[in-house]
């Protein structure tokens, strides 16, 4: 769990808010332009084209969270 004091989705400006249902992209609200640039950067890795299948980058990542400790 991250101590960071983030904004709620209330708080962020109309063009800030994104759909974060799991809340894990939340902690970034403390730099909204940069939580809508991470959420891009991880639509861009995980669901356009790709040479890998999305099964293989969803495998990767979850052997890189399992190593780093990552519970979600």
């Amino acid at each position: 769990m991250a101590f960071i004091d983030y904004r709620s989705p209330e708080e962020l400006p109309a063009e800030d808010h994104i759909d974060d249902n799991d809340h894990i992209l939340q902690v970034h609200s403390v730099h909204p332009r940069l939580m809508r640039q991470h959420l891009e950067l991880y639509r861009e890795l995980m669901h356009r084209s790709s040479p890998l299948t999305r099964r293989q980058r969803e495998m990767i990542a979850v052997v890189v969270s399992s190593l780093n400790g990552c519970h979600y």
